[in-house]
């Protein structure tokens, strides 16, 4: 015979979505008792972990446009300059809705920077050795709206 916490397991390993609904569900009607604790303390901890990685992935993408637009001006698009502007956008708005993330964006920016290196060199079809080992880039200048780096574009493709 199942016990309640057995047939939670079991629904967490087959139905996530359903799992997730009925531990709303007990939550709401303050159903202690009945929680999956150990898997529900699973979740919530790996939420954070999903926002870090979030912000690392988008500032990997955010670099490595920023990198693309540098060494090759004679390539540049208005796909780049939106793919610059959309992840800013979507970066501040990550860290408006987490403010705790602000303490790892140091970190975050460098870690992210080895992913921006090769995505760049691969979009690029430059050697990997063409971009520096570390962020040349400071916080400020990354989320700075104005900021592209190199030299400057025509003013067609910035409007």
């Amino acid at each position: 015979m199942q016990t309640p916490q057995s047939k939670q397991t079991n629904l967490y390993e087959t139905d996530f979505y359903a799992w997730s609904q009925q531990q709303a569900d007990l939550l709401r009607h303050q159903q202690w008792h009945q929680l999956d604790l150990s898997n529900l303390i699973e979740e919530i901890e790996s939420l954070g972990r999903k926002e870090r990685q979030e912000l690392r992935n988008r500032l990997s993408i955010l670099i490595a446009h920023l990198l693309k637009w540098e060494y090759q001006p004679t390539k540049r698009s208005r796909s780049w300059l939106a793919t610059i502007r959309i992840q800013r956008r979507d970066i501040l708005k990550l860290l408006e809705e987490n403010p705790s993330l602000n303490s790892y964006l140091e970190i975050a920016i460098q870690e992210a920077y080895e992913n921006a290196r090769d995505l760049a060199s691969a979009e690029t079809n430059l050697p990997l050795s063409t971009f520096l080992q570390q962020c040349s880039y400071i916080l400020a200048d990354i989320f700075n709206a104005s900021f592209y780096p190199g030299e400057p574009s025509s003013d067609d493709l910035m409007e």
